[in-house]
């Protein structure tokens, strides 16, 4: 099977990368911006007409699109994760390869959802952020192109290379900071908000899967268990042996983890807004669809996604 991965260089496209590249029958190609790619083009910036010609040349049988962005402002983020598909998807509408398309959507492009519940596929998408917007064009732009295709909204990633600039990447710093100076009692804000973890090399898993399998439409990937935030870093805590204790700037003690935060005390979430996904303090994914279509289950627990992180971090002291 050919396959052809776009974004192949970022946080979830490597793993997605090392996934296919485990498998004998898969014959990868790598598209991005970046020097390593096998073939360099950018997405938000080619034509429609260049990419179609080297679908046409290469001939997969898959595309996987991992491209895209998370930071920047409202038009940045929509060249990335809407123009960017908008190409894709004229592109294989033009060619004459006839490939599936598995894109990466986001939890991001649902929005806040209740406390307790868990968001199905049919939920009314409601993003709260220029991310969530841009992600959820993106997924209506494939929906509606006609195309063999898949969206897989990603909810929240964790396990090794989580972006340091992330809730679980900030709380991993935090801990690497707080170990090296001795603290044995800081405070942090934020921690009340909880999310749906799902380790990175499973959602690799998810991705392998649907592009073998005849799934269409959109499908969640997630774990189906909501994590506090606060809990995430009460393990994170046991993982590298860390004693202290964290005072919420928001209320409550945690014992047995403690966690620097920024300067001034936050991971990057400002007072009175708990998260910046754009999703609240809750979101949990229904996973039923993934089950039964995708025959995919998640299987790495939150700890070793998290005790991965931390090695990472580790490795700054």
């Amino acid at each position: 099977m050919r396959v052809l991965l776009l974004g192949a260089n970022g946080y979830l496209g490597r793993h997605v990368a090392d996934r296919l590249l485990a498998d004998p029958a898969v014959q990868l190609t790598a598209l991005g911006r970046g020097d390593d790619a096998d073939v360099r083009f950018d997405l938000a910036a080619g034509s429609p007409g260049a990419l179609t010609r080297f679908l046409n040349a290469v001939h997969p049988g898959v595309v996987i699109n991992c491209a895209g962005a998370t930071r920047g402002g409202a038009r940045e983020l929509t060249r990335h994760n809407t123009v960017a598909v908008a190409t894709v998807c004229e592109s294989l509408r033009r060619s004459s390869c006839g490939a599936r398309l598995v894109q990466l959507g986001c939890a991001s492009e649902y929005g806040p959802s209740q406390a307790g519940s868990s968001t199905a596929e049919d939920a009314v998408p409601r993003p709260g952020g220029p991310y969530g917007v841009s992600k959820l064009a993106g997924t209506e732009l494939v929906l509606g192109s006609d195309l063999d295709a898949v969206v897989l909204r990603v909810f929240s990633p964790a396990g090794p290379g989580t972006p340091a600039g992330s809730p679980l990447g900030r709380l991993a710093e935090a801990m690497r900071r707080a170990m090296q100076a001795g603290d044995s009692e800081l405070k942090l804000s934020g921690l009340g908000v909880q999310r749906d973890f799902v380790d990175v090399r499973d959602v690799a898993r998810a991705v392998h899967a649907a592009s073998l399998s005849a799934a269409q439409g959109v499908v969640n990937i997630g774990t189906g268990r909501a994590i506090r935030l606060r809990e995430a870093a009460a393990v994170l805590a046991k993982v590298a042996g860390y004693g202290g204790s964290v005072h919420e700037l928001d209320g409550g003690t945690v014992r047995g983890g403690g966690l620097a935060g920024s300067p001034d005390g936050h991971l990057g979430i400002p007072p009175g807004y708990p998260y910046p996904d754009g999703c609240g303090s809750w979101q949990q994914a229904d996973v039923r669809t993934a089950r039964d279509r995708l025959g995919w289950r998640p299987r790495i627990v939150l700890e070793e996604s998290l005790a991965d992180i931390w090695m990472e971090a580790a490795c700054r002291i």
